[in-house]
């Protein structure tokens, strides 16, 4: 049990390891020139397209470009063989012995956290391998394809609680209500506890970016925490009523009659609910904004409807609900010709493999008939890659369909606002009219 004085100080410790000195550091390296920094300034609350700048520098320098701090890249050859190869691990952080493991391993909260173990972004097997077995047949493409006439439901059934007549925020209303009440409904969450889980997963998203501001950091950890417990209190209910549900299926599950610990269950739980909307927000109302503004895509979609499943696959690509991954290398390696130390980070940049010319023929242009737009590295890639991309992909699809369709006028009005988040990339506020 931590002292009163620990209790103060590791939050403190933890902030300045994860936040306050990579945020000076990289700050600086920025002013310098540095390509990989320049990126981390840049990509709060910043359009996507004007991050291209910087993508084609780094891709500029070659396949693998040794930064300041860590190698980066841009190239989709590098980094799928970066996700698939064996020669790396999920995740970053201070490994081996040295003082600043030795820190980050005393200052470590108790409190679950989204990239750190026993979360599925943060083990390798074996058990990433028993984790992701345990859930992963509820997001078969047959199982989510079973949702599809739900998810219209509830997607039409949002849809008739806006007033057409005002102004209204999309996101708000729309794209975070129907991602969420689809996962809620997978994993047993009650209709009255959906707009709080949403508000903590919000809360919590900036959980995956470094370098934020103390209060920030605090509001965070507080959020996470608030997360826990309301998690806590649902795992225990569905141990007491268990249901048709996912999560009622994970409390009773057993591999070679080896269920998950108390800690494993709510860190797979946790993640699962949160990211299975978290993202399908982004994807949405950044949909949303891609086709308002390339109007003739939209009406070629009218047109042609059987055209909306690889109108979803363009808008993963242009605009990805995920900028980047990082990845640890395990021993000496060569990547795409380029020697790569144990212990050297490779941040793989999913946005600027997405724009790569060698791949997709002038990248930078909207096109929902894109004939290989599906070649995207938006849900990542290997062993890691998304368990729920068919439900986004689903979702998506649906969700833009019966909007355009039920709302052919919707404009948007000035007011638009990114989420100042780095690595998750969407808009936290896209006001509109749906009628002229």
């Amino acid at each position: 049990m931590p002292t009163t004085a620990e209790a103060r100080i590791k939050p403190v410790v933890r902030w300045g390891l994860g936040h306050a000195l990579p945020r000076t550091a990289l700050r600086a390296a920025a002013r310098r020139g540095d390509l990989q920094a320049r990126l981390f300034v840049e990509a709060s609350a910043t359009p996507t397209a004007q991050l291209a700048e910087v993508f084609d520098g780094i891709r500029a320098r070659g396949p693998l470009l040794k930064s300041r701090f860590v190698y980066a890249t841009t190239s989709h050859a590098t980094v799928k063989e970066v996700l698939t190869g064996n020669d790396f691990r999920s995740g970053v952080g201070a490994a081996g012995d040295g003082v600043l493991a030795r820190l980050t391993a005393w200052s470590a909260g108790d409190l679950l956290h989204p990239v750190a173990p026993p979360s599925l972004l943060a083990t390798e097997p074996p058990d990433h391998t028993r984790y992701r077995k345990l859930v992963t047949r509820v997001f078969t493409v047959r199982a989510v394809e079973n949702l599809r006439r739900r998810t219209e439901q509830i997607a039409k059934e949002l849809l008739d609680q806006l007033d057409p007549t005002g102004p209204v925020d999309l996101v708000g209303t729309y794209c975070g209500l129907l991602p969420v009440t689809v996962i809620a409904e997978i994993l047993g969450v009650p209709a009255h506890e959906r707009h709080r889980v949403l508000e903590l997963g919000t809360a919590a998203a900036p959980s995956l970016d470094m370098g934020l501001p103390w209060r920030q950091f605090r509001q965070v950890e507080a959020a996470l925490a608030d997360f826990d417990g309301w998690l806590t209190r649902h795992l225990d209910h569905l141990r007491e009523n268990p249901g048709d549900n996912l999560l009622s299926k994970l409390i009773a599950a057993r591999e070679d009659g080896v269920g998950l610990t108390g800690r494993e269950l709510k860190a797979t739980a946790g993640l699962v609910l949160a990211a299975g909307f978290e993202t399908t927000v982004n994807l949405l109302g950044n949909g949303i904004a891609l086709l308002h503004d390339h109007p003739e895509q939209l009406e070629a979609l009218r047109a042609d409807p059987s055209g909306w499943p690889n109108a979803v696959e363009e808008i993963l690509r242009v605009d990805p609900p995920v900028l980047l991954t990082g990845r640890t290398c395990l021993r000496d390696t060569e990547v795409s010709g380029v020697r790569v130390p144990e212990g050297a980070v490779v941040t793989t940049i999913l946005a600027g493999a997405n724009r790569d010319p060698a791949v997709f023929t002038d990248p930078a242009r909207f096109d929902t008939t894109r004939e290989n737009a599906r070649e995207h590295l938006s849900f990542s890639a290997g062993r890691h890659y998304c368990l729920g991309a068919a439900l986004a992909r689903m979702e998506g699809e649906v969700g833009l369909r019966v909007l355009f369709d039920r709302f052919p006028s919707l404009r948007l009005t000035p007011g638009a606002q990114r989420r100042a988040t780095r690595i998750l990339r969407g808009y936290e506020h896209l006001p509109a009219r749906l009628t002229r």
